[in-house]
C-alpha cells in the first residue's frame, strides 16, 4: 500500500503533482469513519470482481455528504 496526496494550494489541476506520504491523519467523527469504511469495502469488492478493469473511485462520487471534504480516492495498483 502507498499513500499519495498534496497540499491544498488552489493550484491549476494541470500543475498538481501528488507526492508519496509517510502518514495520514483522518479528522473524522465515528459516523464519518463508518461511512468511509463502507466505501473502502465497496472498493475492495469492486477490485475483486473486476480485477484490472476497476481503476479508481472517489468517496464524494459515492457519498454526496463528502462533496465539500478533501478528495478521498482509492486507486487499484493493478489497473492497466
Amino acid at each position: 500500500m502507498k499513500i499519495f496526496g498534496y497540499k491544498d494550494e488552489e493550484l491549476n489541476p494541470a500543475d498538481i503533482r501528488p507526492a508519496e506520504l509517510a502518514e495520514i491523519t483522518l479528522h473524522a467523527s465515528p459516523a464519518e469513519l463508518r461511512k468511509i469504511a463502507a466505501f473502502l469495502n465497496t472498493c475492495a469488492d469492486g477490485m475483486e470482481a473486476m480485477g484490472r478493469n476497476w481503476e479508481h473511485e472517489h468517496l464524494s462520487d459515492r457519498m454526496k455528504e463528502f462533496d465539500s471534504a478533501p478528495h478521498f480516492v482509492v486507486f487499484n495498483p493493478e489497473a492497466a
